[in-house]
């Protein structure tokens, strides 16, 4: 994938901000949850799995811990997903992806990992999602970048970045793993291709 950007693009983050991020959070992850034994973080498809995979490492890392890991599909508990029917599809039709949630939810901190936080709509989904394999003690939220404009009352426990931007704009999360590069950018209107969740 090219890395290169157009005059208008803006990088928000790059690769070591990332990082030093990640570590950010995990450290205040751990803070928060004295018990790891009873943490599982679970990624929302794309790049909120890497992101859980990472913040995984670093938990590890830092307090010698490894940590359940999870990843969840939200496409069927989005309220803006039309699915064909029978006929020919009107609209695009989801791309689903695997969820992997092969431990007892009860009694857990299930921690959703997120690349962005927009109108909560994502993580209305998720959470819709997750109490479909259980019940959960307590569900947190961990998001690399929350650009505002809240739809629903949702709210970040962790933040990467708070990134203020117009409703027209996009924050585009690029990771190593799905994109070949880490980095956070600002894409102004008239180049956006598809809206955050």
């Amino acid at each position: 994938m090219s890395v290169a950007h157009t005059e208008r693009e803006k990088v928000l983050l790059d690769h070591e901000a990332v990082e030093r991020t990640l570590s950010r959070i995990a450290h205040e992850i751990i803070e928060a949850n004295p018990d790891l034994d009873k943490l599982a973080l679970i990624g929302i498809h794309t790049r909120g799995v890497p992101l859980a995979h990472r913040l995984r490492r670093r938990i590890a890392d830092f307090a010698g811990s490894e940590v359940t890991l999870g990843q969840l599909d939200i496409t069927f508990y989005r309220d803006d997903v039309h699915v064909r029917r029978g006929e020919a599809p009107q609209h695009a039709q989801p791309l689903v992806r695997d969820s992997k949630l092969d431990f007892p939810l009860d009694g857990m901190t299930c921690v959703l990992v997120d690349d962005v936080l927009y109108t909560g709509r994502t993580i209305r989904a998720a959470v819709e999602a997750l109490f479909d394999y259980g019940r959960p003690a307590r569900v947190q939220l961990a998001v690399l970048a929350d650009r505002g404009h809240r739809e629903l009352p949702i709210r970040p426990d962790y933040v990467g970045k708070n990134l203020p931007t117009h409703r027209d704009e996009r924050i585009q999360v690029q990771l190593v793993e799905v994109d070949e590069i880490d980095q956070v950018l600002l894409i102004p209107a008239a180049e956006e291709e598809n809206p955050n969740g």
